[in-house]
């Protein structure tokens, strides 16, 4: 017959019942109450009948404690399946999203599940599910975002300057008086066509969706101008885009700026926007973007937004089917001076 296993002597009966009186955990006080019994002296049979166990469990309860002390009576989550990416794994992995693929090593210009399966394989010889990997670069707070353009060829510096010295020199414009309101806008165009986008839908998995798609090439031109703080918008649908057209849409924005205020018009550098025969009302100074940066423009972000649940995936019947659509779209997108603000404010041009 087995010899009872001695409990730790640095407790006793008292110490167990104090912590059961303060204890809300049911089976942690049932299991500290039947090991005061044995520190009382009363048999392993008496403390299993009043725990309501055997006596093998009173034997667990009893390594549990000696080598734990109370904590080792709670009741602990079992450990689960082993995960199948370790922290240098979750590193590395971390470290290929940020950098992407390189296309003529990987193969791919984006990385998609799949890739990153076969890129796990290739560098660890770990085998994961494309389900797997979702829930784990989920877990690491990678979302499939939208990106935002960038030139291949920018001056990253000169941008930095440009958020760094412009906002302080707004206020200093000798078209806006000290004490007068600025407002800052930003503008671009668009082209929307009879060749239009397909953008991503929902679909059952194994399925290929597939949506309207036009080879016309009838089109028109949004001209769109926003100013994120007071969440306003400006535009003209136009046939072409050229200088004459630019002016008849400063004079819309001119228009929609609040009395009283000075707008301060930021805009790419494009033939029509740095004309001579430009005609720029008295309350609007343009301020061109440095060259190749269309990341400084919210506008961009605009027409993504615009086409990706509005214009896209659609066939326009003619020319005046395109202008009612980008009217349509425009118009609410200034119903919605909310997203204006959501979309396009920067902090570099609006913190200060």
């Amino acid at each position: 017959m087995g010899q009872p296993i001695r409990l730790r002597d640095d407790y006793c009966s008292s110490d167990l019942r104090a912590l059961a009186r303060a204890s809300k955990d049911a089976d942690w006080t049932r299991r500290l109450l039947a090991l005061s019994l044995v520190y009382d002296g009363r048999s392993r049979g008496e403390a299993a009948a009043f725990g309501g166990v055997g006596l093998q469990i009173v034997r667990d309860w009893c390594v549990r404690f000696n080598a734990r002390g109370p904590e080792g009576l709670k009741t602990g989550r079992a450990p689960g399946k082993q995960p199948l990416l370790n922290d240098h794994q979750r590193a590395a992995l971390a470290e290929a999203l940020e950098r992407g693929p390189t296309p003529y090593l990987d193969g791919v210009v984006r990385w998609r599940l799949c890739d990153l399966v076969q890129w796990l394989w290739e560098e660890f010889r770990v085998s994961v599910s494309e389900q797997t990997l979702s829930r784990e670069v989920r877990a690491m707070g990678y979302r499939k975002l939208s990106a935002r353009p960038k030139h291949h060829a920018q001056d990253a510096d000169a941008i930095e300057e440009y958020k760094k010295t412009s906002p302080p020199q707004w206020a200093r414009l000798p078209m806006a008086p000290p004490g007068k309101m600025i407002e800052v806008w930003f503008q671009d165009e668009a082209r929307i066509g009879q060749k239009n986008k397909i953008t991503r839908r929902w679909a059952k998995r194994g399925t290929r969706p597939s949506a309207p798609h036009d080879q016309r090439t009838r089109s028109a031109y949004i001209f769109g101008a926003i100013c994120p703080r007071q969440g306003k918008a400006a535009a003209l649908v136009m046939p072409w885009c050229d200088t004459h057209a630019m002016n008849q849409h400063l004079i819309e924005i001119s228009r929609t700026v609040a009395d009283g205020a000075h707008a301060i018009l930021i805009m790419d550098q494009a033939g029509w926007h740095m004309s001579n025969n430009l005609l720029v009302p008295e309350n609007i100074t343009i301020l061109p973007l440095p060259p190749k940066s269309p990341e400084l423009n919210p506008v961009e972000n605009i027409w993504q937004f615009m086409r990706e649940n509005w214009l896209s995936n659609r066939v326009f019947k003619s020319y005046d089917d395109i202008v009612d659509h980008c009217c349509h779209a425009w118009r609410r997108l200034q119903s919605q001076p909310w997203r204006i603000m959501a979309i396009g404010k920067r902090q570099w041009a609006h913190g200060f």
